[in-house]
């Protein structure tokens, strides 16, 4: 004989089966954008969280602006992003902010937007410019107050950009008022990002545009420019996940944040090096790097 007790069990076991199943379907999806930093990271995260038990949907590969669109539309749950990129680009922040400033400001206006952003890593992919380390030494630049100097002083120094950055409204003009120098336009080579590596490299220009954290710089042997004016705005690596997604997943933020914790340039350069330089796989060094800080 079926009892009421052992209906009401046999109810409350249908209800937790089903709510189980609820959770269970639910999938994180993580973003990334279509270069080597951010499809690494991608790749990182979603083995990370496979790991904690999350069932993920990995999309990598996506622009800057659709990743972003794809997050507020709810389409992307969580991906990384920089703190000058959420402030110029998505917020329209003009003024000059400091690293700490600059991350409360972007986190309260995404805040609004229900983004949250949760904590920045040591990593700051920001604009660098960069010469080979010999060169720089023989010459006696260490800043870009020193380039600056020498460019003034008749040094006819070339520079390889972006085209991007050349024209920018924050990017080359103000940048050398900001210094006070002046580059003929013969002087100015303008390229695909990845190729102001190479150019550099082979000795076809004497600086060049680069990110702070490629790995490309240490393994050719480059140094990056002290920016002694402080005028290229903080890139923190932050993971920026939906506050619904936070909601409901309790603890997501928190293991989120202990793969930011171990985030900073030289990690971010010795990684991204092995997959530019050394052509390792995405996926082997991103697990890799998760085992050997015990997060799989």
């Amino acid at each position: 004989m079926i009892t009421l007790k052992k209906l009401a069990s046999v109810a409350t076991l249908a209800v937790a089966m089903t709510f189980s199943g609820v959770a269970a379907a639910e999938t994180i999806v993580v973003g990334g954008k279509n270069f080597t930093e951010q499809q690494l990271l991608t790749s990182m995260t979603a083995q990370y969280l496979r790991g904690k038990g999350y069932d993920v949907d990995n999309r990598a590969g996506m622009g800057s602006a659709v990743v972003r669109s794809a997050q507020e539309n709810g389409q992307v749950d969580v991906y990384w992003e920089y703190t000058g990129t959420g402030l110029i680009v998505y917020n329209k922040v003009k003024e000059k902010l400091g690293r700490q400033e600059g991350y409360e400001k972007v986190r309260e206006l995404d805040m609004e937007k229900g983004l949250v952003w949760l904590n920045p890593s040591d990593a700051n992919n920001t604009y660098a410019l960069a010469m080979q380390a010999s060169e720089a030494k023989a010459m006696g630049i260490e800043t870009l107050s020193d380039m600056a100097a020498a460019v003034n002083d008749g040094k006819e120094l070339v520079l390889a950009s972006n085209a991007e950055w050349y024209a920018r409204e924050d990017g080359f003009r103000p940048f050398a008022k900001a210094y006070g120098f002046k580059l003929p336009r013969n002087q100015i080579k303008r390229m695909d990002s990845g190729l102001t590596y190479t150019a550099l490299k082979e000795g076809e220009v004497d600086l060049a545009l680069v990110f702070a954290t490629d790995g490309r710089i240490p393994a050719f042997d480059f140094v990056l420019l002290k920016d002694d004016l402080n005028f290229f705005p903080d890139y923190a690596i932050t993971p920026v996940v939906r506050q619904d997604t936070l909601d409901n997943n309790p603890g997501l933020d928190e293991q989120l944040n202990v793969l930011s914790g171990l985030l900073d340039n030289e990690v971010m350069s010795r990684l991204n090096a092995q997959i530019d330089v050394e052509k390792e796989d995405i996926e082997k060094v991103a697990r890799r790097f998760l085992e050997q800080n015990d997060l799989i």
